[in-house]
């Protein structure tokens, strides 16, 4: 039987105002796997806003809408943070996730995390600028039958406004280099123009207010 696809949105779709849905709030101290193998168990987050971890109710509708597609994948979260999204995605079956993430005592958190969920053995964190990586095309090492990727793209929103030239341009990079069935997933403030992306007629988007999702399959 075919896998079921999320409808494709236009850009403009009119927002998500489902009247019982949470509003944003302050930042989230505790954070929790939401699905799979590794449902309920805790993440380690200090609070600090710098952070600012994927919502909880996000990272679950992203997920929703991925559904079986995460299996078998290799999951690269480009602006770990936490390491939620990867480790979320290895608990709902991906074989693997590579973490990068430029803040050392940050990098060392998700190794943390990963390590308190024994998830360890597959997961690599890399401690570096993931614009800069991508810049000096820098491999990331592939399993014997390299997988398609799940790659994540949540960064700061001011990363939109301050570095969205190198962004687009490691997103691009990142979209010619992905084996084929691979997904990306790009996380913005809803007022994001994803029209800016690379082939926007290809990526369909999803509004979660105060944020908006973009999703492509290579």
């Amino acid at each position: 039987m075919p896998k079921r696809r999320a409808p494709p949105e236009r850009f403009g779709a009119p927002v998500d105002s489902h009247p019982n849905r949470p509003r944003p709030g302050g930042a989230e101290s505790e954070l929790r796997i939401v699905g799979g193998t590794l449902r309920g168990r805790r993440l380690t987050y200090d609070g600090d806003p710098r952070t600012r971890p994927m919502k909880e109710r996000v990272r679950e509708a992203v997920f929703n809408l991925l559904g079986p597609d995460v299996v078998g994948k290799h999951a690269i979260d480009l602006f770990a943070g936490t390491g939620a999204l990867g480790l979320e995605a290895i608990s709902r079956g991906a074989v693997r996730a590579t973490f990068f993430e430029r803040h050392f005592p940050t990098a060392e958190s998700v190794r943390q995390n990963a390590e308190r969920l024994g998830v360890s053995d597959r997961c690599q964190v890399i401690a570096a600028n993931t614009m800069l990586h991508f810049r000096r095309s820098e491999p990331i090492a592939q399993g014997p039958a390299a997988e398609p990727w799940l790659v994540f793209c949540s960064p700061p929103y001011s990363v939109y406004v301050e570095h969205w030239p190198e962004l687009q341009a490691t997103l691009e990079t990142i979209i010619r280099l992905a084996p084929a069935g691979s997904r990306i997933v790009v996380e913005a403030e809803d007022g994001f123009d994803f029209g800016q992306l690379d082939q926007p007629e290809r990526w369909f988007r999803r509004d979660y207010p105060p944020a908006a999702i973009a999703m492509l399959e290579t």
